[in-house]
């Protein structure tokens, strides 16, 4: 494999399928990584084929974050599964006597990554739940040698939760032929998609189009983005109409008006959740887990695929311009209107945009 190919997928359920029609072909081995696994109907899907897989000799990991994948957690499967040859492990577990450490509770793997056969790799923000089923999301199906960088991430987590080890992890930045899979964890000095996108908005000359489901900057990038409008560039960002958690729509509200001002262009997407998180500045795009908020900044493990390869960057450019067309923009005029009770859950919320 001399090529990384990328194919794009933009619906769940699309994902879903293609990630299943992968597993089902699996010779050898088969990982997953996984901050939302829900053993619903989808769940259910992903579970039986994964047991039949083990039946034929097929090596299956699964590797779920504790908080995301409650239920599953709290539920017999994992150690039924484990009976039937499946290797499941768990991620920073959250546990009663624990409540009190606060921090220690937040550091979670929100990665969603498949490997079949160390041939095929799929990446992007896709959860398994069936309620996702009809989300606008971004997930990619990979293949060719950058899938040797993505399966020693993974083998650095699943060890690391076998260590019990949830703020560290060995970082990893490796590039293959203009792609590059870049990851964020919360220690301090490992956090490169952080740093690519605080350095690539400062850089910016011609655009800056940021999608994420939930958009709470800190200071640093505010500010970055404030001045790349103020020079001049086209700074647009599209989150959903209403995220699935209320607060975070308050929260990330209260950024409006300062955004608006600046002349930075916010558009709401309507037709569904809206869960992908993608960036694309001028010659740069990256694609993931990474969402814009204090969680993936510095509390998340994430994992994100970045490019300078034209075919990458336009494949995001001309999602984000589809996109547009379902949403309606967000006028200052508009938006200066808005209720008092909005404008008060705004100033609340800035109390918690450090853990948001």
């Amino acid at each position: 494999m001399s090529e990384v190919k990328i194919d794009f997928y933009t619906k769940t359920s699309d994902a879903w399928r293609i990630m299943l029609e992968d597993i089902r072909a699996a010779k050898h081995s088969v990982v997953i990584e996984q901050y939302i696994f829900i053993v619903d109907s989808i769940g259910q899907q992903f579970v039986e084929l994964l047991k039949e897989k083990v039946k034929q000799g097929v090596k299956v990991r699964l590797l779920c974050d504790t908080v995301g994948s409650y239920s599953f957690y709290n539920s017999l499967l994992p150690e039924f599964l484990r009976k039937q040859g499946i290797d499941v492990r768990f991620f920073n577990p959250v546990r009663p006597w624990r409540i009190t450490n606060f921090t220690s509770n937040m550091f979670r793997d929100h990665r969603k990554i498949l490997i079949v056969d160390d041939e095929v790799s799929h990446l992007g923000g896709v959860g398994i739940q069936e309620h996702m089923a009809e989300w606008r999301d971004t997930h990619m199906r990979i293949t060719g040698p950058i899938i040797d960088h993505i399966k020693r991430s993974f083998e650095d987590v699943w060890e690391n939760a076998r260590k019990k080890v949830y703020i560290r992890y060995s970082p990893f930045s490796s590039e293959v032929k203009h792609y590059e899979l870049i990851g964020n964890s919360p220690s301090i000095r490992h956090r490169q998609i952080y740093k690519a996108v605080q350095s690539r908005v400062h850089d910016a000359k011609s655009y800056i189009y940021l999608t994420s489901p939930y958009f709470i900057p800190d200071v640093p990038l505010y500010r970055a983005l404030f001045l790349a409008a103020k020079r001049g560039v086209d700074v647009r960002i599209l989150v959903p109409e209403v995220a699935d958690h209320l607060f975070v729509n308050h929260a990330r509200e209260s950024y409006f008006t300062f955004l608006l001002r600046a002349g930075i262009r916010i558009f709401i997407y309507q037709p569904t959740m809206m869960h992908a998180k993608t960036i694309a500045i001028d010659d740069w795009a990256t694609a993931g887990s990474f969402n814009l908020d204090s969680l993936s900044f510095f509390f998340n493990h994430e994992a994100n695929i970045a490019s300078d390869e034209p075919v990458f960057i336009n494949e995001i450019k001309n999602h984000f311009y589809r996109d547009m067309e379902s949403c309606r923009e967000i006028k200052l005029e508009e938006w200066r209107k808005r209720s008092l009770r909005k404008k008060i859950l705004e100033l609340v919320s800035w109390l918690f945009h450090g853990i948001m």
